[in-house]
Parts: C-alpha cells; sequence; structure tokens
C-alpha cells in the first residue's frame, strides 16, 4: 500500500529530474500541496511527513482547516470573491489569483486594517479561457501600473492555468510564453517583484519546471484523486 511519504518522495523526485534536464536547483521550486476536499487528519499527516505549503481554493473550507490546525503557510488558488477578502486577508500568506483592480484595492484595504502585509500573484488568463478567471495579457500592465500604491500588498509574481491537456507536451507553450510576459514586464517595471511563476499541477508540472515555474500546486500526486 502507497503511503502519502512515498507519494512525497516521488513528486521530489520528479522536480529533481526536471530541475537536472533544465539546469536548476530543486531549492529554486516550491511545492505547494493543493488540499481541498481533505479533511483536516490528512494535512496534520502531510505535516509530519515535511510538507508545509497548503494551497485551497475555497475560503469555508479553508477556515474550517486553518482555524483546527494552526500550522503550515496557505495559499488560496480559487476565484476571490471581493466579499471575502477581509477573512482572506486573516487565513492566507498569499493569494495567487488576484485578477482585478477592484480587488487588488479591498484586499490592501483589509490588510491594512489587519496590520498585515500580504502577498499576492497576478493571475493571467493567456488562453482566454471563459471557464478560467484571471486578465488576458494586455491587460496586466494597467495592475502593475497600480502596484506601488498598495502599501499592504506584497506582489511576488504571476500565476496561470493553462487549457488542459492530458499530454503536457502541449501546455509548454503556455508556461514558456508566461515565462515570457514576466520578462518583458520585469524590464518594464523594474521596481516591482516579479520574480515568481506558479503554474504547474500533478500531471505537467516538470513541463512547467523546465520552463521557468518557481511555485508548483500538486494535488493529485500527492493525495490521490478525488471526487
Amino acid at each position: 500500500m502507497e503511503t502519502l511519504a512515498d507519494r512525497i518522495d516521488r513528486v521530489n523526485e520528479r522536480i529533481q529530474q526536471a530541475c537536472r534536464r533544465s539546469g536548476r536547483k530543486a531549492q529554486e521550486i516550491l511545492l505547494v500541496a493543493v488540499t481541498k476536499t481533505l479533511p483536516a487528519e490528512r494535512l496534520l499527516e502531510a505535516l509530519t511527513e515535511g510538507l508545509t505549503h497548503f494551497g485551497e481554493n475555497y475560503i469555508q473550507e479553508a477556515k474550517q482547516k486553518i482555524e483546527q490546525i494552526h500550522q503550515g503557510t496557505w495559499h488560496f488558488i480559487g476565484h476571490l470573491q471581493s466579499n471575502k477578502a477581509k477573512i482572506a486577508v486573516k487565513l492566507f500568506s498569499m493569494i495567487e489569483t488576484l485578477d482585478r483592480l477592484s480587488l487588488a484595492e479591498e484586499l490592501n484595504r483589509q490588510a491594512e486594517l489587519s496590520g498585515k502585509v500580504l502577498e499576492v500573484l497576478l493571475q493571467v488568463n493567456e488562453a482566454g479561457e471563459d471557464s478560467k478567471s484571471g486578465l488576458p495579457p494586455d491587460q496586466i500592465p494597467s495592475l502593475l501600473e497600480a502596484a506601488p500604491s498598495w502599501s499592504h500588498l506584497r506582489l511576488r509574481g504571476l500565476m496561470a492555468i493553462p487549457p488542459y491537456e492530458p499530454d503536457p507536451e502541449p501546455s509548454r507553450r503556455w508556461f514558456r510564453s508566461l515565462y515570457q510576459w514576466q520578462g518583458k514586464w520585469q524590464s518594464r517595471f523594474p521596481d516591482l517583484d516579479l520574480s515568481q511563476l506558479s503554474m504547474g499541477m500533478s500531471h505537467d508540472f516538470e513541463t512547467a519546471i523546465e520552463e521557468g515555474a518557481t511555485i508548483i500546486r500538486v494535488g493529485t500526486a500527492l493525495f490521490g484523486s478525488r471526487s
């Protein structure tokens, strides 16, 4: 029977192999364990096995776990409604899915009220999929121009979810494109920190690493399929 420790070892080996192929170091890659629908008991097991960063998609579900566990570093990776900004600021260390100016302003306001600096990533919807949140690339600069005014948000980079393909190879162009956008925007806005790229999931994170990912969001490869 395969254990969580076994699956973590396999994921880490896949990370190391992808880094070797691309001339990178495994220490450059942050593994975020996607824990939506998992009970708190599974997260406590994950903590004992060395996982420390967790990604949640839903505010209320995350709230119950975070308040029960009181450990770990938490990333919000779902679509965030502005009326949930206050609680999101209290629960999470990073919002990976910032996709509009109004949300940035509300998160900044709530972070200031909480006396907290919140890390954020801008979600880019490169393919223009209606089923996914995020801004098309041509709208990202407007948020980058506004970012210096966010006194209590710390912009760290970009996040994307490419169109799903069972074979990871077709996703390579989307990962490579986001890396190229990162370089262009960093040159245009040199005073901003766009160093982090969150891209790649269980079936395609090796390809994402080869194309520049610094954060990968992995659920199924760690915890198995969930209905």
